[in-house]
């Protein structure tokens, strides 16, 4: 769908991962994960630019390898374990702005550690930020537990309670409101959202949801995670050229 709104799509991939060391370069079912990405906004072909935030010289010479433009790195009080991601993104945003002269409308974020995504999913994402004029957009997968029917904490005396009780107890899963898990596959960032000074996350003005598939719903934070989403991969049950 031609639209009249410039795209820029970022990749934030910093180099301190701790959960799995290297992970947006190392292998992964035969190639680099983060090329996973790369590959399908390139595809995808609506963003003018395809950039890597990176803090790392060796993620960066993968990425540009695979058709990821790397135009400036991200400085280290951008790259620490706390820094909001949404900070890195609006870095990246104002320093694209500064290197191509150009401006950019919409800012759409793809985690390198989250590859199960189809090429229409990026399509129906656009479609839906477009139709919904939402300042933000992310994708998320059904929850398979419910903070209104089997999600519990602790209270001040260290008891179990609900997280969100009702008025009326549900005592089925069915009876509690419909809620979803965010995958941190796909975000959408109008540019004044981004660009707002008190934006830290996807919330704070009118957010929309894309409902994604089962299997997109693993975003790689462990070994163990790293694994299961290769197995998906060689055993076929996720096909790579399905994602392109």
């Amino acid at each position: 769908m031609p639209i009249d709104e410039k795209i820029l799509c970022t990749i934030c991939a910093r180099g301190g991962s701790k959960g799995v060391k290297n992970k947006n370069i190392r292998d992964l079912a035969g190639q680099p994960l983060i090329s996973y990405t790369i590959n399908q906004a390139l595809k995808w072909d609506k963003a003018a630019h395809v950039i890597v935030s990176t803090d790392s010289k060796e993620i960066a010479e993968v990425a540009r390898c695979f058709g990821g433009e790397v135009p400036f790195m991200r400085p280290g009080n951008l790259a620490e374990d706390k820094t909001p991601k949404l900070l890195a993104i609006r870095h990246a945003l104002k320093e694209s702005e500064k290197f191509y002269g150009e401006r950019f409308d919409i800012v759409v974020d793809l985690d390198a550690t989250a590859p199960l995504r189809r090429i229409n999913d990026l399509d129906n994402c656009l479609n839906l930020f477009l139709k919904r004029r939402a300042d933000t957009l992310f994708s998320v997968v059904k929850a398979h537990r419910n903070p209104y029917f089997n999600m519990v904490e602790e209270n001040k005396e260290g008891f179990a309670r609900l997280v969100k009780p009702m008025p009326k107890l549900a005592h089925r899963r069915q009876d509690a409101p419909r809620v979803w898990d965010m995958n941190a596959s796909i975000y959408f960032y109008r540019r004044d959202f981004l660009l707002w000074d008190k934006s830290l996350t996807p919330f704070g003005g009118k957010a929309a949801i894309y409902v994604m598939d089962e299997l997109s719903r693993y975003d790689i934070d462990s070994e163990l995670d790293f694994k299961f989403v290769e197995f998906l991969i060689k055993e076929g049950i996720w096909k790579h050229e399905q994602g392109l």
